[in-house]
């Protein structure tokens, strides 16, 4: 937990105070001045007698006990000033704009460390350093500007880049967004962007906290606290939207698997903020738009009704909507005829509902009423109404300000017209309305805010397999692919169904395989990883002449050790996957297998551990699922049997974490059974 002292500090310092607010010592004085911090306030210059108004001390000795020190001087100076500090000022709360420090060089990260460590000794928090500060309702201990509109119902940022904060606080502001927070965490030396999420969640009050969070975050550094902390809070009624930044695949472990191809650290990301019911954004302005629909109303249904008074922009939103799964139906209730009546002639009521650029404010106030008392189709209103300049539209934004606070459908209103319209705009935001510019970014947004899935409540897994044999199995290993009759121990023990097949050396033991299996069998070759680039995979055997020349043909590839039989069976090729991802721990993976996997890359990925009701979520989400489902006349896959063999094989990965690879490629289903039929598994103690 944070502590009180940084939350709520009845006395600051700031340690390096200006009377010129174009420093940071300067500035973040006179914000905490110009927004009335009500405790008392300290200044330290060895310059100064007199800073702002405000009593200055040439030596932190000489200032009294204070909860919470803003410091921005140079880096070489600080540990001591911290000593001080700690040891005899019972500071608690310690905000550090200097840089200089782990993002410079191995000394700085040395003595960011002793910081830190310093600071620990009494049980005190850090922001920082190289950040920007922290803003909340107690005060703006921060050295940038605009200070944004403080409201408890505002919104609660947390930001791993300080300069980013500010440009996503500017255009906030211009959409009327109120802020609770702002936390920047800069190198994020003790308290990071998890600590915070932590605080904001175990301090959450449903009464009077804020229900909406969002995230810049460049690196993560703790996946598993972001997860419990993100989880927790939506399920307490929050939306988080986030920014993660940087999505190259640097750092991810080399892989030689389909599953290490193809489930990247960015991969991870995604699969992170779907388990936890993040909306994840790409840039400010999407993160904007996202947050602002958070504060509206949340939507019942799907069917949006569009009230224009010009064409294009509805024509964008409807595309825009449709893409992302939205219906703008069309309106046929009796009711609309009547509606047209009191439109002028050439207004549409199909949906958009256009009421011409000549429109008036009287009828776009009985559109809405039409919509949200008569048209039971609809769940909520989007409104473009823009101006050309020609005249001022103050009176239709107080008919959509009136009506956004009284109807029962949410009202979104898009307000296109930045400069022709500016202050009729900054007048409706003045009452605390919020509104949207772009249309398109805002269906976009919408869409996403939808398609977004709440976490799911899951039980505690329960699993039967033989944990003390996969053990036994991988505690026995080497490190590197393990050999395909430890892999098929391994998968029997976590009751993975395969083929029966035996592994030979010599023409003589193929033979007495095949008159187990009888024919038509499948030969594979032992030893290199991938069987199809080396021809290593021959089908269809169904004579001993071909069996005898396959075996030769074989282990004549390089490195063949031994070649693998099985019974030729037919069905849909189907993959599941897992990879351990630095420290989000594993990604598992679904889809079509084969060369579908290779190809067309249809897959599904989720953080594991994956309960039965998530693996049958992602087998429907695959482009694929009508192949699974089956497809005309085509028998498809035991769809409840595939969900079951991924949750196995995410219990396997739980009870094995030294899994870093694996690939069933493929599984062969049917609607009555599915069974690996080729797998690899690579290990890293």
């Amino acid at each position: 937990m944070l502590h009180k002292k940084l939350l709520n500090p009845k006395s600051i310092v700031i340690i390096g105070a200006s009377n010129s607010i174009e420093t940071p010592g300067g500035r973040v004085l006179k914000n905490l001045l110009d927004h009335n911090f009500k405790g008392k306030l300290f200044a330290v210059n060895p310059k100064g007698t007199n800073v702002q108004g405000i009593k200055c001390y040439q030596n932190v000795i000489d200032i009294p006990k204070v909860d919470t020190a803003i410091i921005a001087i140079s880096a070489k100076f600080i540990l001591e000033t911290i000593k001080v500090l700690t040891q005899q000022k019972n500071t608690k709360g310690f905000i550090i704009f200097s840089a200089g420090f782990s993002e410079k060089d191995s000394e700085g990260k040395k003595l960011e460390k002793a910081i830190v460590k310093e600071i620990n000794s009494v049980g005190g928090t850090l922001l920082g350093p190289n950040n920007i500060g922290l803003i909340n309702q107690n005060y703006t201990g921060v050295f940038t500007t605009p200070i944004p509109k403080l409201d408890k119902n505002g919104v609660d940022f947390i930001s791993g880049s300080g300069a980013t904060a500010v440009f996503i606080i500017e255009a906030a502001m211009e959409t009327g967004l109120t802020f609770s927070s702002v936390y920047s965490v800069g190198n994020s030396a003790q308290i990071g962007i998890e600590e915070i999420l932590e605080h904001l969640d175990e301090s959450f009050d449903k009464t009077t906290s804020s229900k909406v969070k969002l995230l810049y975050i460049e690196s993560i550094e703790n996946p598993k606290k972001l997860l419990k902390h993100a989880r927790s809070l939506i399920l307490k009624g929050c939306n988080i939207a986030a920014i993660k930044a940087g999505s190259s695949t640097a750092g991810s472990r080399a892989a030689s698997s389909h599953t290490g191809a193809l489930a990247n650290s960015d991969v991870a990301v995604d699969a992170l903020f779907k388990k936890a019911g993040i909306v994840r954004c790409y840039g400010r302005n999407e993160l904007i738009t996202v947050a602002a629909i958070f504060m509206f109303p949340e939507l019942k249904g799907k069917n949006i009704a569009i009230i224009t008074h010009a064409g294009g922009p509805a024509v964008m939103l409807t595309d825009a909507l449709s893409k992302n799964g939205l219906q703008v139906p069309e309106i046929k209730d009796p009711k609309s005829k009547e509606l047209l009546h009191k439109l002028f002639l050439g207004s549409s009521v199909a949906n958009p509902i256009d009421f011409l650029a000549t429109g008036n404010v009287k009828q776009l106030e009985i559109i809405i009423d039409y919509c949200e008392n008569c048209f039971s189709e609809i769940d909520a209103m989007v409104v473009i109404f823009g101006s050309p300049g020609l005249f001022k539209v103050y009176d239709v934004y107080d008919v959509l300000h009136k009506k956004m606070k009284t109807c029962k459908k949410p009202i979104f209103p898009i307000l296109p017209s930045v400069v022709n319209v500016k202050k009729e705009i900054a007048y409706f935001t003045s009452k605390g309305n919020i509104h949207f510019s772009d249309e398109v970014l805002f269906g976009n947004a919408l869409g996403k805010v939808i398609n977004t899935a709440k976490p799911k409540v899951t039980s505690k897994v329960i699993t039967t397999i033989n944990i003390e044999k996969i053990r036994t199995l991988i505690d026995t290993a080497k490190n590197g692919y393990l050999k395909p009759q430890q892999v098929k121990e391994i998968l029997i023990a976590a009751e993975i169904p395969i083929v029966n097949e035996v592994i030979c050396t010599s023409k003589d033991t193929c033979i007495v395989a095949v008159k187990k299996f009888g024919f038509p069998v499948v030969m594979k070759v032992v030893g290199p990883i991938h069987k199809s680039d080396v021809g290593g995979i021959i089908l269809n055997i169904t004579s001993e002449d071909t069996l005898i020349t396959s075996f030769y043909k074989i282990m004549k590839i390089e490195r063949a050790t031994a070649v693998l039989i099985q019974p030729m069976k037919k069905g849909i090729e189907l993959f599941i996957g897992a990879k351990k991802e630095t420290n989000f721990g594993h990604l598992i993976v679904c889809g079509l297998g084969g060369i579908y996997i290779e190809v067309l890359k249809d897959i599904q990925v989720a953080l594991a551990p994956i309960s039965k009701s998530e693996a049958l979520e992602m087998i429907q989400n695959l482009k694929s699922y009508k192949i699974i489902k089956g497809f005309r006349n085509q028998n498809g896959v035991d769809e409840m049997l595939f969900a079951e063999i991924i949750e196995k094989i995410s219990n396997l990965v739980s009870i094995a974490p030294e899994i870093i690879e694996l690939d069933l490629n493929p599984l062969l289903g049917t609607k009555k059974e599915i069974f690996s039929v080729d797998a690899r598994i690579r290990i890293e103690k």
